[in-house]
């Protein structure tokens, strides 16, 4: 699988709204560690922005005098984005990750790196361009997607995910690319977000009951979780 999927349409043909309605959501999380941690940047970056719409959320919850900007490598999306362009809001179609010369305060990729083939490499890159940066990293790996398999053979047939993690791995993996971790937490986009599968509904209980009494072992055992990790 390579960037053609999401150059050519065929990532679009699979997920029309391009998860746009899980955007504000999102923007939720970042922007609460963005307040736990007291950032203050001035200019904000999104790689593999979408739709552009996480970017949107942040500019009408966030200070005048914030600049952002979105790099996108889909065509197709990428005209949604134009829609929402405005002052100190911009869009850009290209692949972030060969620029040069750019230097942001705050950096982020949300749901992008599991998609990359040399994440590493990727990851590399990224750290030279910003002061500090958020991933929001799917937690594909629990003892129950190992068992059934479904769950991660639908995220790389139907998501393009060609790497899983668990909290673990997504923190070493960070650790081994150069990068600091901050702060991070555990989002629960499966009981937060309007739920599309009736086997996730029947999921949610035993994984809010489990998280109450302890985080770590609900999502490792059932899964439905990500993390969103600040670093530097």
């Amino acid at each position: 699988m390579s960037e053609a999927i999401y150059t050519q349409g065929q990532y679009l043909e699979n997920n029309p709204t391009w998860h746009i309605e899980d955007s504000a959501w999102k923007a939720e999380q970042i922007f609460r560690v963005i307040q736990n941690n007291n950032l203050q940047p001035l200019s904000i970056c999104e790689v593999g922005c979408g739709s552009g719409e996480i970017l949107n959320q942040l500019y009408l919850k966030m200070p005048d005098g914030l600049n952002f900007t979105g790099y996108e490598i889909s065509p197709q999306v990428y005209q949604n984005c134009q829609e929402k362009a405005k002052d100190r809001l911009s869009f850009k179609l290209g692949n972030f990750y060969q620029e040069e010369n750019t230097y942001f305060d705050l950096l982020l990729c949300i749901d992008v790196f599991e998609h990359i083939e040399d994440y590493f490499g990727f990851l590399k890159n990224l750290r030279q361009k910003s002061k500090y940066q958020i991933f929001h990293i799917p937690l594909d790996i629990s003892v129950s997607s190992v068992l059934r398999s479904t769950p991660i053979l639908t995220a790389r047939q139907l998501v393009g995910h060609l790497h899983y993690f668990s909290k673990e791995t997504a923190l070493a993996t960070l650790r081994d690319t150069g990068y600091e971790i901050c702060d991070y937490f555990y989002t629960a986009g499966s009981i937060d977000l309007p739920v599309k599968h009736f086997k996730t509904l029947l999921g949610n209980l035993p994984r809010k009951v489990l998280y109450s009494l302890n985080q770590d072992i609900a999502v490792r055992l059932l899964g439905g979780y990500s993390l969103l990790v600040l670093t530097r």
